[in-house]
């Protein structure tokens, strides 16, 4: 008898580990080729961004996407009167706006209205942007990795950082240093995963920063699969297809200097045990450094840029851990060429886009785009940045940015390519 009780524990105990192993390859390399692929890409009028329709154009779809389809369509009725609340994190906090952390005080907020600059047309500007990534993501001459690949074979871990909003029918894919902590307050408020005393926040800057980046306050793509389990692909699909998808880019360099200006010229303990000490003893041959920010920048004890853009190069950091989310590629982010963006803004003319955004969301009267920085990282400042780094270092680091360069219509800095 004991022998038998052994022998089936063993198999229960063997079953479980099977299981839990099985859900966490599935998690990681998502659901794909475990059911038929269906495709839902579709191009758009030029200049038209979708709203969310109840089904008049749906193409023939699988039974499961149909049902799938119609369900979502219903929820989405519902939704526009009964809050739908995802992630639900209850915050006690104050009401007044949260602009007295580090990074806010160090850069200040622009509260002018901008009334001097001049419109843009933003309807033809949206066709070019988007006719220019179509274009390279079509062009078989332009490769860059990741680009051939479906989107069934995207991770689900790849999948982060597309943010949804059910009740709005909204998309969106944060990049960092993009103003990516101002629209995760946007998404918040629309989606009204957050409250504060109970109450949905209504205000974007009253959100906490420590709130807005805490990965439990948003519904991301990499979450279906524990909730929806093997429909959590075709719900990505139906909703890449009914929702408006946006997300806002950088000039890639300049988001470099804007990632090493937050991360390391300002004491962020996280970042230097993570990042700034292996920098400091590889490229700096620096041994016994202090043990904490605050002490290493007592001691005048900084990375340096040029520390900085040594790491991104060097092969071996890709092979220990992938580039952090701060300075990784905009296409490893967002997948542009899999994701067919029906908004394409610009930090460069984030006053403008966010506004024509908001309209075209028909959520303007509902909350504004928090005012812009004040010190923002400016393009002119490249050729200070860059002034003492090599040559052979900008040309290799251009190459490894340069799909952001092409697909979202930036120009090749040839100032900074050449003698």
């Amino acid at each position: 008898m004991t022998k038998a009780r052994l022998l089936r524990l063993s198999v229960v105990l063997v079953s479980i580990f099977m299981i839990l192993l099985i859900i966490v390859y599935w998690d990681n390399v998502g659901t794909a080729h475990f059911y038929l692929h269906t495709s839902f890409s579709r191009h758009h009028s030029p200049g038209a961004i979708p709203g969310i329709t109840t089904g008049e154009d749906w193409e023939a779809l699988p039974d499961v996407d149909e049902f799938l389809a119609k369900l979502l369509s219903s929820s989405l009725k519902q939704n526009s009167s009964i809050p739908q609340k995802t992630e639900q994190l209850l915050i006690q906090g104050s009401s007044k706006p949260a602009v007295s952390y580090l990074e806010e005080n160090v850069r200040g907020y622009d509260w002018s209205t901008h009334n001097d600059r001049n419109s843009l047309d933003q309807e033809k500007l949206q066709i070019e942007r988007q006719r220019t990534l179509r274009e390279f993501c079509a062009n078989s001459s332009f490769a860059f990795p990741s680009k051939e690949r479906s989107f069934d074979d995207i991770p689900n871990y790849e999948l982060n950082h597309l943010i949804v909003d059910d009740r709005h029918g909204i998309i969106y894919c944060y990049v960092p240093k993009v103003a990516c902590t101002n629209w995760k307050r946007v998404m918040i408020v629309l989606s009204e995963s957050l409250l504060n005393q109970g109450i949905p926040y209504r205000n974007p800057l009253d959100i906490p920063r420590e709130h807005v980046h805490n990965t439990t306050t948003h519904l991301t793509f990499n979450k279906f699969w524990r909730r929806y389990g093997k429909f959590s692909r075709h719900l990505m699909k139906i909703k890449l297809k009914k929702y408006t998808k946006f997300l806002f880019v950088r000039d890639p360099f300049v988001r470099l200097i804007s990632a090493f200006r937050s991360k390391f010229e300002l004491e962020n303990e996280e970042f230097y045990q993570r990042f700034a000490i292996p920098m400091l003893k590889m490229y700096s041959n620096h041994t016994n450094l202090p043990t904490s920010v605050r002490e290493a920048f007592r001691t005048g004890l900084k990375v340096s840029f040029s520390n900085f853009i040594q790491y991104l190069l060097d092969p071996r950091t890709e092979k220990m851990v992938p580039f952090n989310e701060h300075w990784r590629q905009i296409y490893r982010l967002c997948h542009p060429c899999q994701i067919d963006y029906d908004f394409i803004g610009k930090l460069e003319t984030l006053d403008e886009d966010a506004a024509y955004l908001l309209q075209l969301l028909k959520v303007d009267k509902l909350l504004q785009f928090p005012p812009s920085y004040r010190n923002r990282t400016a393009s002119s400042w490249e050729d200070n940045w860059f002034a003492k780094i090599p040559l052979a270092w900008r040309q290799q680091l251009y190459k490894l940015y340069e799909a952001d360069f092409v697909l979202f219509d930036y120009p090749k800095p040839e100032n900074l390519l050449k003698d």
